[in-house]
């Protein structure tokens, strides 16, 4: 004979079921938000490691008598020029092209457009130290390019 146990406790398969759509639906909710949050940090990242080199160049030209780095337009001279000027021992990996960590060194003064492509991450114009991301792809905002930054 069996003895009925009267005092279990144990949820149903509909409170299972009801537990489980909120759940989905909070996911739902919250999903969208966390993802959002993501790619905006992703492009903090870019703008942080643009705002690095930036600096080391500034940096630079300030102890140099307003000379810049990498005048001779190579790009072993310029890494070199700021290497101690930049925050910790190694150059900033671009985290948005897929491309090598290189630096395309461009001369001229004028829009960089026309100087996107190629294999390195970077572009710098080594006659007036202005540094860019090397891509025109749309940023996370859906307007800005990479290489506005």
């Amino acid at each position: 004979m069996r003895r009925r146990c009267e005092n279990l406790h144990a949820f149903t398969l509909v409170e299972l079921v009801v537990v489980v759509m909120i759940l989905g639906i909070l996911a739902a909710i919250a999903a969208p938000r966390l993802l959002g949050a993501s790619n905006q940090a992703f492009d903090n990242g870019a703008k942080q490691s643009l705002g690095v080199v930036r600096n080391a160049i500034d940096k630079y030209m300030a102890e140099h008598a307003g000379a810049l780095p990498g005048a001779d337009g190579q790009e072993l001279t310029f890494k070199a020029d700021i290497k101690n000027y930049l925050r910790g021992q190694d150059f900033p990996t671009c985290p948005v092209a897929t491309k090598n960590n290189g630096v395309s060194m461009t001369s001229g003064s004028g829009p960089i457009a026309s100087s996107i492509g190629g294999t390195a991450s970077w572009l710098y114009q080594y006659e007036t130290g202005a540094f860019y991301i090397n891509s025109n792809a749309t940023a996370n905002d859906g307007v800005t390019t990479y290489d506005e930054f």
